[in-house]
């Protein structure tokens, strides 16, 4: 891509720690340390009996004796574990931990988890359903993650983020610029690829985004609105603050008092 987030100005605001964004990333680092141990050979067979393969799922394909470890159908959940390479799951684990907080700030620790499944879920339904014949086995959290990114934008999309673009030009810009980039990209990907399996998962991508916008509706607190939040800088106080109080003590000016500039969240 032509530009990578690495930080949003949006506060927490209902939880104190974003605990089970935490504890995925940590999930997802601790299975791939776990792949990264095996040797070549189990390390592939674990990629094909815990990945989802589209013909196997369906039930077209089987997989050779000795290699599947559970059903089909759970797969659809093993493999939002799984990834490719280092590059694979720093990417998906820097958007988690980025946008994943506020999400999981909108609806509980709970539900949040809920939510992230479901999203996973409907992603990778979303590309089996696109290659049902496919016998290239799928992993990664990016469909998951896609959820996320579908719930922010409907959330928060005004909200800034720090993007480094090529050269390493560093700009913000508001969510549903960075985000509405991000799910163009993958539309124009989609319709470019031939279907033929290998490489990135598009459809699963647009189908997390999708399952996002649509669940983040009934699945957030009710006190938490949608497009609920002004830009915010470096700089800006935390959302909720009272105004500054300003106050004048004679004509002369002597003894007056200027906005209180400490304490910036930010």
């Amino acid at each position: 891509m032509a530009f990578i987030p690495l930080k949003d100005y949006n506060p927490l605001q209902r939880i104190r720690f974003q605990t089970v964004t935490v504890m995925l990333i940590a999930a997802s680092v601790a299975v791939f340390l776990w792949q990264s141990s095996l040797p070549e050979g189990e390390a592939r067979n674990a990629i094909y009996a815990l990945g989802l393969v589209p013909s196997v799922l369906f039930g077209t394909e089987t997989l050779p004796d000795g290699v599947a470890l559970v059903a089909p159908e759970i797969t659809i959940l093993t493999s939002m574990f799984l990834h490719g390479g280092w590059m694979h799951l720093i990417g998906n684990m820097l958007y988690l931990w980025i946008f994943g907080d506020n999400i999981e700030d909108a609806m509980g620790h709970g539900r949040f988890l809920v939510f992230y499944l479901l999203c996973g879920t409907a992603a990778a339904l979303s590309q089996a359903a696109m290659a049902s014949d496919s016998t290239i086995p799928m992993v990664g959290a990016s469909g998951a993650i896609s959820g996320v990114l579908g719930a922010y934008i409907l959330l928060h999309p005004r909200t800034k983020v720090l993007v480094a673009l090529i050269g390493r030009l560093l700009v913000t810009l508001p969510a549903v610029t960075v985000l509405g980039l991000w799910i163009l990209l993958q539309f124009v990907s989609a319709s470019l690829d031939d279907g033929g399996g290998g490489g990135t998962a598009w459809w699963a991508h647009i189908g997390g985004f999708v399952a996002g916008l649509i669940l983040i509706i009934p699945m957030r607190d009710r006190s938490v609105p949608l497009f609920d939040r002004a830009p915010h800088s470096p700089g800006d106080p935390p959302p909720g603050a009272p105004p500054p109080r300003w106050s004048l003590r004679g004509r002369t000016g002597r003894g007056s008092r200027f906005p209180d500039s400490g304490g910036r969240n930010l």
